[in-house]
């Protein structure tokens, strides 16, 4: 599918606010979809997604309908093949647009389910977590300012959940099946 021009240009500055293409094979190869919103299935568009270009702005892709499932969060550039994004298949059936990517970052988190217990402020990137934080569990947080990524392993690996500005009083609300983390993030230009 493929949109008019005029819809993929801001009528403020001409350029794109966000643009993303989801081909069925590697390589940017077989049907694609051309997006500018979010999605909340995108099965009626591609059967599988192999391959991704993401043109402008940040993206979050999740492998289920509905925003549900793995997510996977991606920032402007290719990515021939599902694994070139972390994915564990070919499965992308959502996807939304990181709204709150910014130039400062502030979030707090709690080592209890409605921010009780002890908590740490967080600025800056923490490639393992436990280095600062007493354990590897985060039950509940807040966002204040910008986007962040927890990952469930050390040094940005495994699981992905995205976390705008907002309030999360338990892990479950940010997608976790639990509340591990090992490393986070922030979404920067």
């Amino acid at each position: 599918m493929r949109f008019a021009e005029s819809s993929r240009t801001s009528p403020v500055n001409g350029r794109r606010q966000a643009w993303i293409i989801f081909y069925e094979d590697r390589n940017f190869q077989g049907r694609y979809h051309e997006s500018s919103n979010d999605f909340s299935d995108l099965h009626t568009y591609v059967s599988r997604c192999n391959s991704i270009k993401v043109l402008e702005g940040f993206w979050v892709v999740y492998e289920k309908p509905n925003y549900m499932g793995h997510q996977y969060v991606l920032s402007p550039g290719e990515y021939p093949d599902y694994q070139y994004w972390l994915g564990i298949n070919n499965a992308v059936r959502s996807c939304r647009i990181v709204r709150h990517v910014g130039n400062s970052w502030w979030m707090k988190i709690w080592e209890k389910p409605n921010f009780e217990g002890e908590s740490v402020d967080l600025s800056d990137n923490m490639p393992t977590l436990h280095e600062r934080w007493q354990s590897r569990d985060i039950q509940s947080c807040k966002v204040f300012e910008g986007a962040w990524i927890f990952y469930e392993h050390p040094n940005y690996r495994g699981r992905q959940y995205l976390l705008e500005r907002g309030e999360y009083r338990r892990y479950s609300e940010w997608g976790g099946r639990q509340p591990t983390v090992g490393s986070v993030r922030r979404l920067k230009n």
